[in-house]
């Protein structure tokens, strides 16, 4: 299956149309319209680089103390409920950048550090980062910020240039313990030789949400992490609101207030995420003869009454729709979350 029978997005690409950029040339808004990307640039000096790189070792020691089924991969969208990754994505040298792509108008609805441990099998498969997501137009530009250094032996990203301006690419699906996203595109010797976005630590890239890319696994000693940023100008819309529920109005304005405004954190609160609290569902059905029910039933009420950005709550249920066989361990999680705020799993409707 390689999308929505009927495509209710304008995956189109639109170039960058700028006569007066801030720092960005005019050769290089040239290079991003006909390849898709454009790099290398400084956001940080070498110490600031190792901070940011002490800052997520932290988070992510943080995150995985307390739920230890996740991986290095699921630091995602921490962005409204930790200060120092807010700072991050709201860097005034990378705004500038980003800027000159998307207007004065910059929100950031996401963020991600994808961290391929040294000797990581699995690859990111060829995708568009747009495929994945109910936005539209699609006009979104991704930071790809360096937190370690990132090359060819330790499975720096690939773009394929110039696919942006190819449309939704044919993909097939791909299974989760051979590749972190489930997605990649087809034939893709035909888009010709691939490039690497090799960073150091403290650089960054920017791509468009249309361009294909992906990287290997890590065969290397040493560990490749970065951040992916994910900013849009205030026309793009959100299909599904939580999708708009994680954002960050950067600069200028948002007049029709369909993204959120979330403020800058007090602190880091990793707890506002990872836990999955169930005191605000509005019923608890424990009717959990299938994945499909524990879902609709359970996760999906307590989950989208607490989760403040859409790509936690997709990384939560996610636990429990993608492999079939993990259906009696979901059971078994549920019943013990259950058990922790004091509601009984029983075979009807229960209250609260």
């Amino acid at each position: 299956m390689n999308g929505p029978a009927k495509e209710e997005r304008d995956l189109s690409f639109q170039p960058v149309a700028n006569p007066a950029p801030r720092v960005l040339t005019r050769r290089q808004i040239d290079f991003y319209n006909e390849f898709g990307y454009v790099a290398p640039f400084q956001a940080y000096t070498p110490a600031e680089a190792e901070n940011n790189r002490a800052y997520f070792d932290d988070l992510l020691r943080k995150v995985q103390a307390a739920r230890h089924d996740l991986d290095a991969y699921s630091v995602n969208g921490f962005h409204v409920c930790c200060r120092g990754l807010y700072d991050i994505v709201t860097h005034p040298v990378i705004l500038d950048h980003v800027q000159d792509i998307i207007g004065p108008d910059v929100v950031c609805w996401g963020s991600h550090f994808f961290c391929k441990q040294a000797h990581d099998p699995r690859k990111v498969a060829w995708h568009q980062d747009a495929s994945y997501w109910p936005l539209s137009p699609a006009r979104t530009v991704t930071v790809w910020l360096a937190i370690d250094d990132a090359d060819r032996e330790n499975a720096a990203m690939m773009f394929l240039p110039g696919t942006h301006k190819q449309g939704h690419l044919k993909w097939r699906q791909v299974a989760k313990d051979q590749a972190v996203l489930n997605q990649e595109i087809e034939n893709v010797e035909q888009f010709g030789q691939p490039v690497y976005d090799e960073l150091k630590a403290g650089q960054f890239s920017l791509h468009a949400d249309m361009l294909a890319h992906g990287s290997e696994p890590n065969r290397s000693d040493r560990r490749r992490c970065g951040l992916t940023i994910r900013y849009c100008p205030p026309i793009v819309r959100a299909l599904n609101h939580r999708w708009a529920s994680g954002a960050i109005l950067c600069r200028g304005q948002e007049p029709a207030a369909h993204w959120a405004r979330n403020p800058r954190p007090p602190g880091e609160d990793v707890s506002v995420i990872i836990h999955i609290p169930v005191k605000n569902a509005p019923k608890v059905i424990a009717n959990l003869g299938s994945v499909t029910n524990m879902i609709s039933q359970v996760l999906e009420p307590a989950i989208s009454s607490h989760f403040r950005n859409a790509a936690q709550y997709i990384m939560a249920l996610d636990l429990y729709t993608q492999r079939k066989e993990l259906q009696d361990k979901a059971k078994e999680h549920i019943d013990a979350v259950l058990k922790v705020h004091h509601i009984d799993s029983k075979d009807t409707l229960i209250a609260d």
